[in-house]
Formats: C-alpha cells, structure tokens, sequence
C-alpha cells in the first residue's frame, strides 16, 4: 500500500517491530524442513496455505529441474511462521534467503532495513513483466522510500458469499451492491432456511487478523477509523461503537454456531457444509467453494462488500515474497521469486492441480486465461473488482495517520489489535457489552496512540 502518509515517529525502534510483530494473523497447519544456504541453494520460509503448500510440490520439476537451484522448504502454520521470520530477518542472521510476508509486515520491515530491494531485479527481468501486477499490490509493497520490496504470490479483497440456490427457494434477491443492513434483513430472513443452516458467517475468533479484519471494514464503512490524523484514538466515538454493536449483533442474533472460536478456517467450513446461507470475508474463500468435489459448487454467488457511507468497503491482503537484506543468495532468491509470482506459474497449476487454484489476485492478465475465466466464472471479476476498488489509504470517511484497510499499518497493531478482538470476542460470546468491550479497548488504543501523537 502507498506508504508515504505513514509518520516515523524517531521513538519507533527496530526492537520495537521485533516484539510486537510476533503475533497472529490466522491458524493453518503443517511442516517442513531447511537446509544450509549456498551456492545454488536458497532457504524458504513459507506460511503452510495450501497455495503455498502446492508450491512446494512443484517445485523441484518445474524450477530446480530448470535452474539447478535447490530450495530448501520451511512450512509452518501461520502464527509460527511469523514468529520465526520476524526473528531471522529482524536480527538478519541470514539463515532464511525467502520468507513470505504480508503487506502488513513488508513496509515496516524495509523501513527498518530487513528486505532487499527489488527494483534492479524487475528492471531486467523483463519477462517478469512488473507492470501486470495490480496497482494496489503494486503499491501496497512499495515502502516509503519509494522502493520495492516485495512481489504478490497471490492477493484477495473481501466480499459477501451467499447460496443462490437458497434465496431463490425462499424468494429473495440479493442487491448487486448490497448495505449492511440489507444483508442483517436477509439474514434474518435465510435464518433457518434449511435445518441446521445460520442466516450468515461473520469471524468471531480473537486475533488482530481474524475477527478485526472484517469489523475494521464494517467500522470504516460507518464511519468509524481506529485513530483520527492527529492520532487520537476513537474506538468508543460513537460511528465505532455503531459499527461493533451492529457486527456483534448481527452475529449474536443470525451467525454460526460457536461464533466466539469461528475464524476464516470454521466459516469455510461451514459455508462448504450447509451450514450457513452467507458469508463475509476473503475473496480467496470463492476457490474452495468452487473447487470440484465442494458440496456447494456452482451454488454461490458473490457481491461487493456490503457498504454503509462508503463507496465500497473491501479490504486489500496479500501473502508476498521478501529477500533478506543479510542473504548472500539475492540473485536466486529472485530466479525464484520471479517463477513462483511469474505468468508461467499460474499456467502450470492450472494444467496440474485445476485452474480454481491458481494463486490470483496478483496480475491482470490471469483474468484473461481462458481456462481460469471458465472455471472461476463465478468469483473472477468481482475479485478483481474488489481489488482494484480497495483504498488503502483512504479506506473511510475520514483521513487517516497510516496506511490500512483491516490494519493499521504500524508495528503495534499486532498486539493492540489482538487485545481488541479479545473483548470484541468476548461480547459475541455475551460476557460483556459491547460498551465495556469498547471501553477497555479505547484505552490500550490510548496508549499507542500517545506514542504517535506530534510525530
């Protein structure tokens, strides 16, 4: 995202990014293992996505094979893997040549001096062809200095996900641009609509990247923002606090079961099982339930996010690749890069593993492969319509201090925003209002926000 509306307050130290970005964004599963950097041979840190996971299967045949350059897999599940990066690479101990990272971490890591620049690589890497990646992904991995530091494996927005087929039985019809409180309407209405099936899936799980992902785009859309330009923050000014209590609401009232431990993972689930009519969350979700053998399959239909005061409300992510500035392999870290986010290798998966998984959301000429047009018919241009429309910088209704739709783009959001979903979570769950959650939260945003203010 365009960093350059990002102060740098001089209090903000490397060991500061250190310590608060070992956090959690989401829960995978998985492992891996490393080898010794050298020659040609790179060290890969990866979270375990499946995406990610499918990666590593090809890997040897289709770029080791190629280039003779052997790459040694490390993959974890998210919270892990985001722990060990930021420890590699915040000592720069060198030892990872590769790590992925998301939009969130790679402008604070530049600007402390982790990454590699990879400017001079795309300028030769003509082939690579820079320009046909998205402009916010573009954007959103340059950092302040004007520099590149990181290239998209794949990017998503978010979106509303709802059963075509159960609205049509109970005679409803989703809005090509829905509000929010059209969709709490119909989620009353779709309630029940089959045994066992919840009107809507809404992330309840704690977590800075779980649960505030969509209750920040909720809040930006009603006019609420987690501090004002001058750092203030506003997480009990009443345009939030309408925000919370609507999400918390409407998740109480018409949401999955077991809400307070839902996260992407669980809404998935669910939605793949029948066991709620819609769903709000990432456009990365529409590939799996499009994927052959899923239950729901040719089923669904996909909206914008639901708006209130906005324009649109979806939110910008991308899992991204990063070069540590210590490794001695830049060189073959980009040979790597450049296969792994090039067009040849949205092609391959394609061909081996079904062109509804391939890594999207990164490049504009994947939305003119016909073979993905025909199998992501469903999802392909409001995917890419959510991504284009995203405003990373001016996401609401207000001006912001830092770049970030579902974040805010510093290193202390980590554990803020963990500790906020902790209360947000715990008023799903009916043991506190939404006022107490709000009060609590107001505070611990008070003390990030006096580090910034006049900076």
């Amino acid at each position: 995202m365009p960093p350059h509306s990002r102060p740098a307050p001089r209090r903000l130290l490397a060991v500061t990014a250190t310590a608060t970005l070992i956090a959690s964004l989401a829960a995978c599963s998985g492992a891996g293992g490393s080898g010794s950097s050298g020659g040609h041979s790179i060290n890969v840190l990866m979270v375990n996505n499946p995406q990610m996971v499918e990666l590593q299967k090809l890997t040897a045949d289709h770029f080791t094979k190629d280039t003779g350059i052997k790459v040694n897999f490390t993959v974890l599940p998210e919270n892990d893997v985001r722990d060990k990066i930021s420890q590699d690479f915040a000592n720069q101990a060198g030892q990872y040549d590769v790590a992925t990272l998301s939009n969130y971490e790679i402008p604070i890591y530049a600007k402390n001096g982790w990454l590699h620049s990879m400017d001079s690589y795309v300028k030769q890497d003509t082939a690579f062809d820079q320009q046909d990646i998205l402009k916010p992904m573009r954007q959103a991995l340059t950092a302040a200095d004007g520099k590149l530091y990181g290239e998209p494996f794949y990017g998503e927005s978010s979106f509303l996900m709802y059963r075509k087929d159960v609205f049509r039985k109970k005679g409803l019809t989703m809005p090509a641009k829905p509000t929010w409180q059209q969709v709490a309407n119909l989620a009353a209405k779709v309630d029940g609509a089959e045994p066992g099936m919840k009107g809507i899936c809404l992330r309840g799980l704690p977590g800075w990247g779980e649960m505030l992902a969509p209750l920040t785009t909720v809040a930006n859309t009603f006019g609420g923002t987690w501090f004002d330009k001058d750092w203030k923050a506003q997480l009990d000014a009443p345009a939030f606090k309408k925000a919370a209590q609507f999400y918390v609401d409407l998740v109480r009232k018409h949401g999955e079961a077991g809400a307070p431990q839902s996260g992407f993972a669980e809404c998935l689930n669910n939605m793949t099982q029948g066991k709620t009519a819609m769903w709000y969350d990432a456009t990365s979700g529409a590939g799996s339930l499009e994927a052959s053998g899923s239950p729901v399959k040719g089923k669904m239909g996909y909206v914008p996010a639901p708006v209130e005061k906005t324009d649109s409300s979806g939110w910008l992510y991308t899992w991204a690749w990063g070069i540590q500035k210590a490794s001695k392999n830049a060189g073959d870290a980009w040979k790597f890069i450049s296969w792994a986010s090039g067009k040849d290798y949205e092609k391959l998966v394609g061909d081996k593993a079904g062109w509804a998984n391939v890594p999207a959301g990164k490049r504009s000429s994947t939305y003119d492969i016909p073979e993905y047009r025909k199998e992501a018919a469903a999802f392909a241009d409001v995917t890419r319509s959510a991504i284009a429309g995203a405003k990373p910088n001016d996401p609401g209704v207000q001006p912001r201090p830092a770049p970030g739709i579902q974040f805010v783009d510093i290193p202390e959001f980590t554990d803020l925003g963990t500790k906020v979903s902790q209360e947000l979570s715990s008023a799903v769950a009916g043991r506190q209002s939404v006022d107490s959650a709000l009060k609590k939260s107001q505070r611990l945003a008070e003390a990030v926000g006096k580090k910034y203010e006049g900076s």
